[in-house]
């Protein structure tokens, strides 16, 4: 039952799909359909690139949130992919899948590496950012992503002018674009316009002393008129994932929604990398006003309640209406280097001309351990407003049980 589950799971499927791929481009080729080496090492890519996905997401992740600095996340990712890419190679090469002089023209076995490398980075963030904005499906975006990388880099192999020629401008191309983004964004990061307004956007799971303070030094160094808030509604990993019954929703615990995981979920897919534990879109709305309230940013802090327009296009969309408002003024993204914080830097790069106001998480204030229990981490009004619907839930249980 484990291993049907297993080889059931969309990431496993998609796994074996590109492994698949890898051997037909390069067996047809080549000529090199019965090649026992060529079989191994598109079996081995298979069954390993969900785990190498992993742990090349994780450590993009370390490096952000340790500099939240876009463009050293991204050379981190892409430089065990290139020793992954040069290893493949090297190993096609002594399998004589094809001789290694049909790579000089391609800059022998590095060259080809590092170009493959490119374009697929590239190719992926595109992919990516396309799922991101609603357009497609995020495994099937990628998979056409790698399946046209494969497929050039193999017709490259063969040694025929155009497919060297399109293979060179699909690295080149989608490399500058997937690099010079996130360099450009981490450049604004520090020559920025003054003034104009500032967007934050999080889950707020719930909002505490460190996002106030996030936007008291953000509206000080940038000498903003106005910082505009917004909370997801509901993840849309959770909701495509709850649709997909994937995940579902265990219990409800003072407050808040509690996920787990169903029958059908995806053995690779990491469901809550912020927690299991939502409170409810209305009650983050209210504890957000409350706060901002309390700690005195009344009048230069709105909170935004746009819950269609995130339905439908997520926080692209909210940040297309702050644009509207803001009249031409710059607009400034305050956001963590944690992983919510990166993911939302990410949408500001996509999004047009946005100032990203970073700052690298050292405090140990964490809304984990908010809705796990800590206390003197959020305002007061929000401990009181989450002391009470623990009350109401004890006061329920004791009602259903008499």
């Amino acid at each position: 039952m484990r291993v049907t589950s297993y080889l059931s799971s969309p990431s496993v499927r998609l796994s074996i799909g590109v492994g698949l791929l890898m051997y037909i481009s390069y067996a047809a080729t080549h000529q090199a359909f019965g090649n026992v080496g060529l079989i191994a090492l598109c079996a081995f890519v298979g069954a390993f690139i969900p785990y190498y996905s992993k742990l090349s997401n994780k450590l993009e992740e370390i490096i952000n949130l340790r500099t939240a600095i876009v463009s050293l996340g991204r050379l981190g990712r892409f430089l065990p992919q290139l020793a992954f890419n040069i290893g493949i190679f090297v190993l096609l090469t002594w399998a004589g899948v094809f001789p290694a002089d049909s790579l000089a023209s391609l800059g022998g076995i590095l060259g080809i590496a590092l170009v493959t490398t490119c374009a697929s980075q590239g190719m992926q963030y595109v992919a990516l950012a396309l799922a991101n904005r609603e357009k497609g499906d995020k495994n099937r975006n990628v998979m056409l992503a790698l399946s046209i990388n494969i497929a050039v880099t193999a017709l490259a192999t063969v040694g025929w002018p155009w497919a060297k020629t399109a293979f060179l401008l699909l690295g080149v191309g989608f490399g500058v674009l997937f690099f010079a983004v996130g360099l450009l964004s981490d450049l604004r990061a520090h020559i920025f316009r003054r003034g104009g307004v500032g967007v934050f956007f999080g889950t707020f799971n719930p909002i505490h002393r460190t996002h106030l303070s996030l936007i008291r030094d953000a509206i000080a160094a940038r000498g903003l008129e106005k910082v505009y808030l917004h909370c997801t509604t509901i993840p849309k990993l959770h909701a495509q994932a709850l649709q997909r019954g994937e995940i579902r929703i265990a219990h409800h615990e003072r407050g808040m929604r509690v996920y787990e995981t169903a029958e059908r979920a995806d053995v690779h897919v990491n469901y809550f990398p912020t927690g299991r534990k939502f409170y409810e879109y209305e009650t983050r709305l209210a504890m957000m006003r409350a706060s901002v309230i309390e700690a005195g940013l009344d009048g230069q802090v709105e909170v935004l309640s746009m819950p269609d327009a995130y339905d439908q296009g997520g926080f692209y969309s909210v940040l297309a209406h702050v644009k509207r408002l803001a009249k031409g003024k710059p607009i400034h993204g305050i956001h963590g280097s944690d992983l919510g914080g990166m993911w939302v830097r990410g949408i500001f790069d996509e999004s047009g001309w946005v100032y990203p106001v970073p700052v690298v998480r050292r405090d140990k204030v964490s809304a984990t351990a908010i809705r796990n229990g800590a206390t003197g981490l959020t305002t007061r009004t929000v401990q009181h407003m989450m002391e009470n619907l623990q009350t109401a839930q004890k006061s329920m249980s004791s009602g259903s049980t008499t």
